[in-house]
């Protein structure tokens, strides 16, 4: 085996576990979780209480944040901070980049004479100014207007970071430009939940409730990775320059024996995952369920769903965990959506609902849904959304990584449909037609095994095939990529489906006039609604098989749009009637919108050419090397042996098509942008993807002949099954 591949085989297999593990029993987990949150139980014992209760308003019920609270609320929280050991803090941002971004600030303050004293004011609290120069804008500022703003967001709590030489106050913020213009995925994603409360409460307001409470979006979104040994990761510069591999030959065994799914989490990986789930304990993210997933050295991890806006900020704390908790074990953990061909790919499920104290779950049907109008209402107004705006809901899951998997056996097609499954698809059927006779029962299930008892039976099964689907109380959107923030989602379906419940509560007061306490009126104007939504929207309902062909050509048929790559589907971002949308809700204005389009599409012409150079760089001084060594070793043996060898001819063929190869992809690149960003993205599809896969074809069938000691890449049975 060739030296480098031989030594990261043995130092992966002769890990040794670390020597102090986390002990559960001298912190159990229930007094563990959120021991370094600044939460409401913190607030309330530490803070005065008008400030409390002014900060309680705030998160509880929408109001606008009272800013003279800010001094109390900064000198409680850098004592608590202090106390628990941290010596600075950081506005914790999410640029356009996708990632994390913070600025850490010291406590300490000179004050002379040699002296220093701790100082955080609530100032300091409520804005910080980082530099904004070099972060994404799509044209909404020139690079020498560097000035940004990050903005306290008090509905997500603040939270200590831990490192081994010290701690960091962590304060979850929105990023602005100096011209207010939103350079971030929060500030958009706050906007959309106060959109979709203002038009639930009109809705809520029809059904009884006088005087409702905050309505949120809630969301959990189930987090699909990869783990590898890092001497592997460190050998091959496609995975550590562009996470995925751009070469690589599929191995014996894949994931058709479906021997991992659910498996036995074997004892390193289940150490790594023990201390991540610790680590995220501290900081309040509920996770809940850990799993082998289908494909070799895949993995899950999935939260309790919360509020949306804390439900993001936690995702971007789970992806930061899982990394760092990895190296630990001399792992990496792989967040990109497809890391290795021909094996299943990484997704992020994001369950999404809508929730209101006093009230709860909007989207619980109960055991007879038929008779739920409220619910049904809820129901209707995501189809209708989902329908109408299936185009930007495409939009929201559009980049480089996410296009190798969506459409796969492996992911929901970029065909945007919505399973309802069997008991409520037969209660809107009923809707249709009219008449409202019941609901379908679940039952039990009897196994035929006499010490076991029945198990409660669902009304009807589960669709792992359908980009959006009903899972009994909420909603799951299954196309999310696993490297993505889920605010670009969270902010799409908000925005949609408060456009949906406008519409649908605007009839209702066309409908009804003052007339709110005329219960059949009411009842005949819900019916009418849901007939009418029903009718205009139930192409988008679909139970089937979400991979099949057949589903694809009914598809288009019923004339849902299949946006099948990124380029095409990031340019409904910019469609006049979605640009309209965003407006009148406040959620991103016009340039605000026409500012993403630029930054997404350039992001995937980055991604690509980034992609191209390292192919052709490991093409030429990696591989090639590799071809021509066994080349000139086959042709000096057949010389001398003076026989004919259908090795040395197929050898022979192929390091000639590397070349070819490797001279069509510097082609390729060497295209000079042009003035549109769109005309950019797809010339990198229709020409650079290509002939990256070209060259691809080729290295692979060399990697199936040339001997182990000559080829230099670590394979895909070592890095997959090597743990």
């Amino acid at each position: 085996m060739n030296q480098a591949r031989q030594a990261a085989v043995s130092a992966a297999a002769h890990f040794k576990s670390i020597d102090k593990p986390n002990n559960f029993l001298q912190v159990p987990i229930n007094d563990l979780f959120g021991t370094n949150v600044f939460n409401e139980t913190v607030m309330k014992q530490r803070l005065p209480r008008s400030a409390f209760k002014s900060l309680e308003r705030t998160i509880k019920h929408g109001e606008s944040l009272d800013p003279s609270v800010a001094d109390a609320v900064a000198a409680v929280m850098k004592d608590w901070a202090i106390e628990k050991g941290a010596t600075h803090y950081a506005h914790v941002f999410y640029p356009l980049t996708g990632l994390t971004a913070e600025k850490h600030d010291s406590f300490l303050a000179p004050v002379g004479e040699g002296i220093a004293i701790t100082e955080f004011l609530g100032s300091a609290l409520i804005q910080g100014e980082p530099d904004a120069s070099s972060f994404p804008h799509g044209g909404i500022r020139t690079t020498f207007e560097a000035r940004g703003y990050t903005a306290w967001d008090v509905t997500s709590p603040a939270y200590i970071l831990e490192n081994p030489n010290g701690k960091t106050l962590c304060i979850p913020t929105s990023f602005v430009s100096w011209t207010g213009d939103a350079l971030d995925k929060k500030t958009p994603l706050l906007r959309s939940m106060q959109a979709l409360n203002k038009q639930a409460q009109r809705i809520l307001k029809f059904f009884g409730h006088a005087n409702p409470n905050l309505v949120v979006s809630t969301a959990g979104a189930e987090q699909e990775y990869f783990l590898i040994d890092r001497n592997f990761y460190f050998a091959r510069p496609d995975l550590y320059i562009a996470n995925r591999t751009l070469f690589g030959t599929e191995p014996p065994k894949g994931q058709e024996f479906e021997d991992q799914y659910f498996g036995t989490i074997p004892e390193r990986i289940l150490a790594c995952m023990l201390e991540t789930e610790h680590e995220l304990y501290k900081i309040g993210v509920p996770v809940k369920t850990r799993h082998n997933e289908v494909a070799p050295s895949q993995y899950e991890l999935a939260p309790v769903y919360e509020n949306a806006n804390v439900a993001t900020d936690h995702q971007h704390l789970i992806m930061l965990t899982l990394q760092r908790v990895a190296q630990k074990y001399d792992l990496v953990c792989l967040l990109h959506e497809k890391p290795f061909r021909g094996i299943n790919g990484s997704g992020k499920h994001l369950n999404w609902s809508m929730s209101c104290s006093g009230i709860g779950n909007l989207l619980e049907p109960g055991q007879t849904p038929h008779d739920n109008a409220q619910f049904l209402v809820f129901c209707a107004a995501v189809i209708r959304a989902v329908h109408k705006y299936s185009k930007l809901l495409r939009v929201t899951i559009a980049h480089a990584g996410n296009d190798h998997r969506l459409g796969a056996n492996e992911a929901p097609p970029a065909i945007i449909s919505i399973f309802l499954g069997d008991m409520l698809t037969d209660v809107f059927e009923q809707i249709e037609q009219g008449a409202i006779k019941g609901s379908k029962l679940g039952g039990s299930l009897t196994v035929g095994v006499s010490t076991l008892p029945p198990l409660p039976k669902h009304s009807g099964d589960r669709n792992r095939t359908s980009p959006f689907a009903f899972t009994g109380d909420k909603f799951e959107f299954r196309a999310v990529g696993s490297n993505q923030s889920i605010a670009g989602p969270l902010v799409v379906l908000n925005t949609i489906v408060a456009e949906s419940l406008d519409a649908i509560a605007t009839t209702l007061e066309n409908e009804l006039g003052d007339s709110h306490t005329d219960q059949i009126k009411f009842n005949k104007a819900v019916q009418k609604i849901l007939q009418k939504v029903i009718k205009e929207h139930k192409a988008v309902i679909f139970n089937g098989d979400g991979y099949s062909r057949a589903w694809h050509e009914e598809a288009e048929n019923r004339g849902l749009p299949n946006l099948r790559n990124t380029v095409d589907a990031l340019a409904e971002l910019i469609n006049e009637e979605n640009i309209r949308l965003f407006e009148k809700y406040n959620v991103l204005s016009e340039r605000e919108t026409h500012s993403r389009y630029e930054i997404y599409m350039d992001r995937y012409c980055k991604d690509i050419n980034t992609e191209a150079h390292l192919c052709l760089s490991m093409a030429k001084q990696i591989i090639a090397p590799a071809g021509y060594r066994y080349l000139g070793e086959l042709a000096a043996i057949v010389s001398s042996a003076k026989f004919k060898s259908l090795t040395l001819s197929k050898m022979t063929e192929l390091v000639g098509a590397l070349e070819q190869s490797i001279a069509k992809l510097e082609k390729a690149v060497s295209y000079e942008t042009s003035v549109s960003v769109l005309q950019d993205a797809q010339y990198y599809r229709d020409q650079v993807i290509p002939a990256m896969e070209d060259l691809r074809h080729v290295a692979d069938q060399l990697e199936k002949i040339v001997p182990d000691d000559l080829w230099p890449l670590p394979s895909y049975r070592e890095m997959l099954f090597i743990k």
